[in-house]
């Protein structure tokens, strides 16, 4: 039972030393936010860089890159331009896809806003 508990105790260890990964990524009309594994929450000017950049300070670095929907349905265009009528832009996020690249080249992809009812 010992050598049970050890083995557990040890894989447990192991897989902590992992580097954290991408878990979240949302979007401001200017600031795109990424959320890691171990909790780390990091930041970016997206549209200040033009949509590709690098979180150097984050995690073990990682490249972003955001491609927004040009022509989202209809329902999105009116409500984007009833917002923006009323002089409250920034309520509503733009709608995108962003990809995140860790240093190995491995793309995690996201889009915002989330589709996952949050």
């Amino acid at each position: 039972m010992r050598k049970v508990l050890l083995l557990m105790l040890l894989a447990g260890c192991a897989g902590s030393l992992g580097n954290p990964v991408p878990q979240a990524a949302r979007l401001s009309d200017t600031v795109l936010t990424v959320t890691l594994s171990d909790g780390t929450v990091c930041r970016a000017d997206w549209s200040a860089s033009g949509g590709v950049g690098r979180l150097e300070n984050c995690g073990p670095g990682y490249g972003y890159a955001v491609k927004l929907v040009e022509n989202p349905n209809i329902l999105r265009q009116l409500f984007t331009g009833l917002v923006k009528a009323l002089g409250a832009e920034g309520v509503s996020p733009p709608l995108a896809k962003v990809v995140i690249t860790d240093r190995a080249g491995v793309d995690r992809v996201f889009v915002s806003p989330p589709d996952d009812g949050e």
